[in-house]
């Protein structure tokens, strides 16, 4: 009996009154895999890439795109003057597609086009859903589709990259801002200047934010409008093919964030009304706008919407070779409420009414065709709900995400430095949040990510030193709040990384303590791209104390590396005690202690502990990391048998106020 029970179910007790609801989850997709490629698979069904959009055939070129509330359809572009002529008229085929088939001299590389729609009392210009090439005039700000079609396509160096197995340690990134000047930055630099950069950094995983068309720069990517085109701010698409390679070079896996969970409202340069309606893509009324957004949802119970977005998945995968996805909202595409304003707080709120079935169905075949195309890919959920078995494989009854974003942590981190002073901070509470996730899932785990850079919100370093940021951060400015804020960051980050739970993810900048906030071009701030940007040469001066802690967070991601630290499933509490702040926990062979006082340091200070012997191999005292070189980094510590009756033994340790250290239990004693 038990083995016809998924083992979702199996591993949480806790499921068992929802096992009804989660066998018809499994049942819905599977239903709807057999009704989408019969006896074929996900990944032959999702090429819709390969058929739709403008395509260079053996005789000319070929356009097809689906509008099926279209009554005439005809390409315009630079090669007719943008005029509607009889002899660019599209033709209608079944189902709502049309087609235009033109000799090879009409069209060109870099020619310009659009379509310009005609429907029963309107017409209107559209740029093709399908697009692979979408760019927006400089003066006028119009966008169109452009011809990707040259000479000498982008051959690449490594076409089977695979991905190790190793955990990833993400470095998130976003292409426009990752320089200095006060512009949008490119794909061409990013190679040059940030791959380098993060390999020696000792990221093994790039994500890329922001890589689908968006018409708006500040919306950070997620209001995407054309979802087959690479932005054009950045570079062309084979620009960002050759950033794509050189990070395989590197050993460098490169995922992406991943929009599907909803779509700018723009008509023209998005699927807004696209064939005149907003329900060929989208739900019609209330169910179809989100409310907090301002943007358009999806409607997945629509067999061609699952077409589109499924071979929106299998292009990025098979046409620029990412290694997979960050799904960004997926709290929003689970809850017909999008997950607004709910705490989650019962197994309840997971398999009630709701639930969206249909986004459910989705994400499972999303997950399942992801696998198919490239079996070392990694999918991320980003999800604040924390829905059981959303990073569980899809045929253990999960939704079959690798992993899913630790959301809770950054927020936890902000609550205390927020509103609890120093010594108030509660090492139990610490553990378990860094800690906390299901038994059967993996997460990403971060201090922070882009969403607490942002205009609105601080980062870590910013709340723990603020103002003092623009003053006081030569070295020879002695400044106690920079002190307290260089300590406590570098500690917030090795525990977080420390008991990661399957995988780490860092934002550009945040690792040296960024002092800038992002704030993209708007007219709020006159279009200024001052804090759009990230200013490396801070991170890399000697005279200034950002470097400190750029230093230790290579230090601390090699460490995590080389050892393959995050392989080792279990955190195991060793120590705590509330009064002292001081907490201590093992993994595999590493031994992490912090002392979180803000004023007392301890001598002598017995941590509980199994025969053995201990070296350092990182300190957040180190001076390399501006700290005070307050323990001798080479010594060896032994533990010792406790006095009396007492059979525990004890590492004894110095332990500085505000400070970490890492120990690596270097022999094993013989068991007789």
């Amino acid at each position: 009996m038990a083995d016809n029970i998924p083992l979702l179910v199996q591993n949480d007790e806790w499921l068992s009154p929802f096992l009804s609801v989660i066998e018809n989850r499994i049942e819905e997709s599977e239903k709807k895999e057999k009704e989408l490629v019969g006896n074929g698979n996900l990944a032959d069904f999702a090429t819709g890439y390969l058929y739709f959009g403008l395509h260079r055939t053996a005789t000319g070129w070929v356009l097809r795109e689906w509008l099926p509330n279209a009554m005439f359809i005809y390409l315009i572009g630079t090669f007719n003057d943008w005029q509607e002529k009889s002899e660019y008229e599209m033709h209608r085929l079944d189902n709502g597609v049309w087609e235009i088939n033109l000799p090879a001299e009409v069209l060109h590389h870099g020619d310009l086009y659009a379509l310009s729609v005609h429907w029963a009392v309107d017409f209107g210009k559209r740029i093709p859903a399908w697009a692979n090439y979408v760019v927006q005039d400089e003066k006028t700000h119009i966008f169109n589709a452009k011809v990707w079609a040259p000479e000498n396509p982008y051959q690449w160096k490594v076409p089977d990259f695979k991905r190790t197995d190793e955990p990833p340690l993400i470095y998130e990134a976003h292409i426009g801002m990752a320089g200095e000047e006060e512009r949008v930055h490119t794909y061409r630099e990013f190679r040059e200047k940030m791959l380098p950069r993060i390999r020696e950094n000792g990221y093994n995983t790039l994500q890329l934010m922001a890589i689908p068309e968006h018409p708006y720069y500040g919306s950070f990517g997620y209001h995407v409008s054309s979802f087959f085109a690479p932005s054009s701010r950045f570079g062309t698409p084979d620009e960002l093919k050759e950033l794509i390679d050189a990070a395989h070079e590197m050993g460098i896996a490169v995922i992406m964030d991943l929009v599907h969970s909803h779509a700018v409202k723009n008509e023209v340069e998005g699927l807004g009304k696209y064939d005149g309606t907003r329900f060929q893509f989208f739900h019609d009324g209330p169910k179809g706008e989100h409310p907090a957004w301002d943007s358009y949802c999806f409607n997945y119970g629509k067999n061609e919407v699952i077409h589109f977005l499924l071979s929106n998945i299998k292009y990025w995968l098979d046409v620029f070779k990412f290694d997979g996805f960050r799904f960004d909202g997926v709290t929003s595409m689970l809850y017909f409420d999008h997950g607004l304003g709910k705490a989650f707080t019962r197994y309840d709120d997971y398999f009630d009414g709701n639930v969206d079935s249909e986004a459910v169905t989705y994400l499972r075949l999303a997950n399942k065709l992801i696998k198919q195309v490239n079996p070392g890919s990694v999918t991320i959920a980003e999800d604040m709900s924390g829905m059981p078995g959303l990073a569980v494989p899809a045929e253990h009854g999960g939704l079959g995400f690798d992993f899913r974003m630790a959301m809770g942590l950054p927020d936890f981190w902000i609550k205390i430095i927020k509103e609890k002073q120093d010594d108030e901070w509660d090492m139990g509470e610490i553990f378990y949040q860094i800690t906390s996730k299901r038994l059967d899932e993996k997460v990403v785990s971060y201090a922070e990510s882009h969403d607490q850079a942002l205009v609105g919100d601080k980062t870590i370093i910013f709340r723990l030193i603020d103002k003092e940021m623009y003053f006081s951060m030569r070295k020879d400015q002695p400044n106690i709040i920079v002190d307290r804020g260089i300590a406590l960051h570098k500690m917030i980050r090795l525990a977080t990384a420390g008991a990661a739970g399957g995988a780490y993810l860092n934002f550009m900048g945040n690792e040296f303590g960024h002092p800038e906030w992002i704030d993209f071009p708007r007219e709020g701030n006159g279009w200024s791209y001052k804090h759009c940007r990230r200013i490396w040469s801070i991170a890399e001066n000697p005279e200034l104390k950002f470097h400190w802690l750029y230093d230790f967070d290579r230090e601390m991601i090699r460490l995590i590396s080389e050892n393959k630290l995050l392989t080792i499933p279990s955190v195991d509490f060793v120590f705590e005690n509330k009064p002292d702040k001081v907490l201590a926990f093992h993994r595999g062979l590493f031994l992490f202690v912090f002392n979180f006082n803000p004023v007392q340091s301890f001598y002598d200070y017995g941590i509980p502990l199994g025969k053995g012997k201990y070296k350092i191999v990182l300190s957040t005292d180190s001076g390399r990391f501006g700290g005070f070189d307050s323990v001798d980094e080479e010594l060896s510590y032994y533990t010792f048998p406790g006095k009396g009756d007492d059979i525990q033994h004890y590492l004894k340790l110095y332990l500085p106020a505000r400070t970490a250290y890492v120990y690596k239990k270097v022999d094993i004693p013989r068991v007789k």
